[in-house]
C-alpha cells in the first residue's frame, strides 16, 4: 500500500502530514511511502531527509495523488480554499484520504469530496479518550498553539518576563493572565512561567482550578460565576449572555 503526501496548498500553511522520522516505522508495517518534492521544506524537512529514511520523491502533484492509495494531508480541501479545489480531480474511487476535513464546518466540503468516491477521515473528529491520546491531534496542536502563544506575548510585551537583579536595581517580573485553562491554557501558564513571569489564569470549569496550579500558575475565582459549566465530558458549556 502507498501513503501519498502532498505539497499542502491551503494559504499560510507551513506544516507538512508526515515527517522523515516516521517513515521507517511506516516502511517496517509495509507501507511505500511518495512525496511531493518540497512538501517539508518550510516545515524544515529537506527532500533529503526524507530520501534518507526511505521515502520516494515525486515532482508532479498529479502523480502523489495517482500513486497513492492513502492521501495524508494536514488542511484537505475546504469549500473556501480556491487552491484545494484542484485537487478534487485527482482523487478517485477506493482512495482514502486523511486530515483535517473540518467535517462540521461545511456540508459543501463534504458532498463534494463524497461525489469523487473517496473514503475519508477527519482527524479532528477522533475520540478525545484514553486509547485514542497517540492520535488527539486537537491536544497536540493545542499544546503547540499555547507554547507559541507565551512566546508571541514575551516578544509583544515591552518588558522583559523573569525578575531581574542588577547593579542598577531589580526588574519585577511580568504578570501574564491566561483566560481559558484548557490544553492551550495550560501550556502557556507553563512556558510563562518558565520564562519567569507570574502567572495567573481563568476558566469557568471550577475543575480546572487544580490542574492551573498543578503548572505553578494562580487561579482567579470570580464569585459571580460560581455555577459550575462543566459538562460530562470535562468540557465547557457553551453561556449565553444572562450567565455573564
Amino acid at each position: 500500500m502507498v501513503i501519498g503526501v502532498p505539497r499542502e496548498s491551503f494559504p499560510g500553511e507551513r506544516r507538512v502530514a508526515l515527517v522523515p522520522a516516521v517513515i521507517p516505522n511506516l516502511a517496517k508495517a509495509g507501507f511505500e511511502v511518495v512525496i511531493e518534492a518540497g512538501a517539508g521544506s518550510a516545515a524544515g524537512y529537506l527532500d533529503a531527509d526524507y530520501s534518507a529514511r526511505g521515502a520516494r520523491l515525486i515532482p508532479e502533484r498529479s502523480e502523489v495523488f495517482r500513486l497513492a492509495d492513502v492521501v495524508v494531508q494536514l488542511l484537505c480541501y475546504g469549500s473556501n480554499d480556491q487552491t484545494g479545489k484542484a485537487d478534487l480531480p485527482m482523487l478517485r474511487p477506493g482512495q482514502i484520504l486523511v486530515g483535517f476535513l473540518r467535517a462540521l464546518g461545511s456540508l459543501e466540503t463534504i458532498q463534494e469530496l463524497s461525489a469523487t468516491g473517496v473514503t475519508a477521515f477527519s482527524v479532528e473528529l477522533m475520540p478525545r479518550i484514553t486509547r485514542a491520546q497517540s492520535m488527539d491531534v486537537l491536544s497536540s496542536m493545542a499544546t503547540i498553539c499555547g507554547y507559541k502563544a507565551a512566546l508571541l506575548a514575551a516578544d509583544r510585551l515591552p518588558k522583559l518576563f523573569p525578575m531581574l537583579t542588577t547593579a542598577a536595581g531589580t526588574i519585577t517580573p511580568a504578570r501574564v493572565f491566561v483566560i481559558g485553562a484548557g490544553v492551550a491554557g495550560l501550556q502557556a501558564i507553563a512556558t510563562a512561567r518558565r520564562l519567569g513571569a507570574v502567572a495567573s489564569a481563568y476558566d469557568l470549569r471550577s475543575a480546572s482550578k487544580e490542574q492551573v496550579l498543578s503548572v505553578g500558575g494562580r487561579f482567579i475565582e470570580l464569585p459571580i460565576l460560581a455555577a459550575d459549566a462543566e459538562d460530562a465530558r470535562g468540557y465547557a458549556k457553551a453561556q449565553d449572555d444572562t450567565f455573564c
